[in-house]
């Protein structure tokens, strides 16, 4: 097996005993089952940036803070070194992101260690042992599909606590284990308070997942969490554990313009981007 120019380095180095096989591969990043200090987990190796087709849209980026000026300065203007520092901070972002939602109660994968663009984490597996599936690899009956949807949207909320928007949410990045959903993913994340694209981007996490456990519960397609948990966060009456009902009465107050036109302008990119998933799904590169 032919590993990662970035895992090789790792396993030459000592820090990572032994590769056992590729669980994935994705856009971004290929995943493999390694051993590390003597126990199974799995290494995400970020792919180089000139082979990601993941783009780095300046709408994920907003709102995220770089502490060092000069650096900002740097990002900003797109220099070599500037280009060298956004790569880097795209990468920690996912780390940074794991830290702070495992911390808050959402349920992650335990991140362990991050070097050279590789990030060791938990393997999430299901109860025999395996690795856990993927959410669009498993059907439900109605009753579980509601069970499942209301775990995934406090999930959402607990993310929302915590001060991040998943922003590229839906069942080709949830895993299922043995307690249910597992949130994976989260190099896209963004900042709910600092990026103009917050709403926008919860809403459609929300909706990817009604729509995908509204097939197998139909009931659930009526609902209306994505505009109740925003209100609820607009307003400061968001929490942990607030009580959610799926019902938003509509405000008839004229719609903010700006808003419908980045929902509008979005949509494409969102429709472009699940078709790319689908596609890769089906000839096996996930």
């Amino acid at each position: 097996m032919k590993l990662p120019a970035r895992l090789a380095s790792l396993v030459n180095d000592g820090l990572i005993d032994e590769v056992y096989y590729a669980l994935m591969s994705g856009k971004e990043a290929q995943v493999f089952v390694v051993r590390a200090n003597d126990e199974i987990r799995c290494a995400k190796v970020y792919k180089e940036a000139n082979k990601r087709s993941f783009k780095q849209a300046v709408q994920y980026q907003e709102g995220r803070t770089v502490r060092n000026s000069r650096r900002a300065r740097a990002m900003a203007k797109g220099t070599r070194y500037g280009q060298k520092e956004a790569e880097e901070a795209w990468l920690n972002a996912e780390v940074e992101a794991l830290y702070r939602l495992a911390e808050a109660g959402v349920r992650v994968p335990k991140p362990y260690w991050f070097v050279d663009g590789v990030l060791v984490m938990e393997l999430v597996v299901d109860e025999d042992g395996e690795p856990a599936p993927r959410l669009d690899n498993v059907a439900f009956d109605p009753e579980t599909a509601r069970a499942y949807h209301a775990q995934m949207m406090r999930e959402i909320v607990r993310m929302l606590c915590a001060g991040l928007v998943h922003g590229d949410l839906s069942e080709f990045n949830v895993l299922v284990d043995h307690s249910g959903p597992v949130v994976i993913d989260l190099p896209q994340a963004v900042n709910a308070a600092g990026n103009n694209s917050a709403q926008m981007m919860l809403t459609r996490d929300v909706n990817n997942m009604r729509d995908y456990f509204g097939q197998y519960a139909p009931d659930l397609l009526v609902t209306h969490y994505a505009e109740e948990i925003w209100d609820l966060y607009q307003h400061g009456n968001l929490h942990p554990d607030s009580p959610l009902t799926g019902e938003f009465a509509q405000s008839n107050v004229e719609a903010d313009l700006a808003t419908m036109m980045r929902i509008i302008e979005h949509a494409k990119e969102e429709e472009e981007e699940r078709k790319e998933r689908e596609r890769m799904a089906r000839d096996g590169e996930f």
